[in-house]
């Protein structure tokens, strides 16, 4: 799975090439102002902070209507969601505005080059999903029938592997049983790792959530399959099975729709 693991932790291989990105911008950033100039300073900052925040809200503009009743979620970073031609206009303002000479704008420009390739770098290392077919074993439901995956060839797939025990599962559920109502031509499969029947079936009615394929992978078998380093982690199969994306960790409604949207132009 794309995913990157550090002790313990486990990113995102987009989100890890971000941030490695990042780090490496205020490294050289930062001898940058302790050699040529101490402005830069307030600069990287101002890059960092107005580059996110600009990009964060191009994303909330376009996506309005998804945000329209649930307007805090617009400060979910951690759902992912940028539109990032916004916050590159905000970087090359910053450039522009708070940098007075070329000299200094050639500065700039450099740590921002060193940002990029090493972004970049990252992400072609280590960003891309590999192509996994389907599992040939069956899961039990939660109401006790067999499913088979390869039962559902033909049209497209979203598996969720998720837990009770886990907050950004939890917070997401509601949001990806109105997706998974409400959207036709895709098949929802909500695979519980490592839970009882009663557990889960509590869970559900607590929060009343209503789920109409749910699994229960007690042994995280398909966790193994795909190689999800964490949860919740969203997978999406295209309609002959094959894994094409998989999101690790909380993932937004846009992200979600946009990524189902995808595979629906790739069936087509």
């Amino acid at each position: 799975m794309n995913a990157v693991s550090l002790g313990p932790l486990v990113l995102a291989a987009d989100r890890f090439a971000v941030v490695l990105g990042a780090l490496v911008f205020i490294l050289v950033a930062g001898v940058i102002a302790r050699r040529i100039d101490r402005r830069f300073d307030a600069w990287t900052w101002w890059v960092l902070i107005g580059g996110i925040a600009a990009a964060r809200l191009g994303h909330v503009a376009i996506n309005w209507r998804s945000f329209a009743d649930e307007p805090l979620r617009a400060f979910a970073l951690w759902q992912g969601g940028f539109y990032w031609p916004a916050g590159l206009a905000a970087i090359a303002l910053s450039v522009l505005l708070v940098l007075r000479t070329n000299r200094q704008r050639a500065w700039a420009l450099a740590s921002l080059a060193a940002a990029f390739i090493v972004w970049n770098t990252t992400s072609q290392l280590v960003g891309g999903t590999r192509a996994i077919a389907l599992p040939t074993e069956t899961f039990e439901t939660l109401s006790g029938a067999d499913h088979s995956f390869l039962a559902g060839r033909g049209t497209p797939q979203v598996i969720n592997l998720w837990a009770t025990w886990c907050p950004p599962c939890r917070r997401e559920m509601p949001m990806m049983a109105d997706v998974a109502a409400t959207t036709d031509g895709v098949g929802f499969v909500f695979a519980n790792q490592g839970e009882t029947a009663d557990q889960v079936r509590r869970y559900l009615a607590d929060a009343g959530i209503s789920l109409e394929t749910v699994l229960l992978d007690r042994s995280g078998a398909l966790a193994r399959h795909y190689a999800a380093r964490g949860l919740p982690a969203t997978l999406f199969l295209d309609a002959e099975g094959t894994l094409s994306h998989a999101h690790l960790g909380e993932i937004s409604r846009e992200v979600l729709m946009d990524r189902i949207a995808r595979m629906r132009d790739r069936q087509d």
